[in-house]
């Protein structure tokens, strides 16, 4: 097959987009890509993210892409799980303590820092509106961390996220309990678990 064939069909299976890694995955020289990007058959998006002209820009693929050790939070995560209808103009990101990656200089992107322990709790892929599928914590674990960090979130999406999830039907309240405790908030979720259910 030509290599110019294999970018362009792997790029469209994969909702339009394709990194610089998956090209080496496929065995193809990078030079391709870059004659594909001069022809405009392929546009560079971010740092080795690329995507099909004729498909949406997906910003939580490509930060999702930029960076190996990160999540979507807070915020972000409620957008992706469907409990906000505002889509984020910053990005909230949960990484490690000692992150060190591209995500440190953008702008667009609000930095959560946590324990190694606690950073794989509740992580779980999701797909974004496009198709693309992303790190993103569950339902509980957004709930806890918006709770934990109330003050930092905006009013208006807290309540709205606490009423939406008290309404939700595949609500765990024992995973929310079992989070809370590991995330020191159990008394503070447990008392508001008690007015909204």
């Amino acid at each position: 097959m030509d290599n110019y064939i294999k970018i362009l069909d792997y790029a469209k299976k994969n909702n339009g987009y394709i990194t610089a890694k998956e090209v080496c995955d496929l065995k193809v020289n990078s030079t391709f890509l870059s004659n594909l990007v001069n022809s405009k058959k392929i546009e560079r998006v971010g740092n080795g993210i690329y995507k099909l002209p004729n498909y949406p820009i997906d910003n939580f693929y490509i930060l999702s892409k930029s960076s190996g050790r990160m999540c979507f939070s807070h915020t972000a995560s409620l957008y992706l799980h469907n409990m906000t209808e505002r889509i984020p103009l910053v990005y909230d990101i949960t990484v490690p303590y000692n992150y060190n990656g591209n995500l440190l200089n953008n702008k667009n992107v609000v930095l959560r820092y946590v324990k190694d322990d606690i950073f794989l709790i509740g992580m779980e892929d999701i797909k974004t509106i496009n198709g693309l599928t992303v790190k993103c914590y569950d339902i509980e674990r957004t709930i806890c961390d918006i709770i934990k960090d109330k003050n930092h979130i905006d009013k208006e999406i807290y309540s709205k996220a606490l009423k939406n999830y008290s309404k939700y039907k595949n609500k765990d309240i024992l995973k929310l309990i079992k989070y809370s405790k590991v995330l020191n908030i159990e008394d503070q979720v447990i008392e508001l678990m008690e007015v909204l259910l």
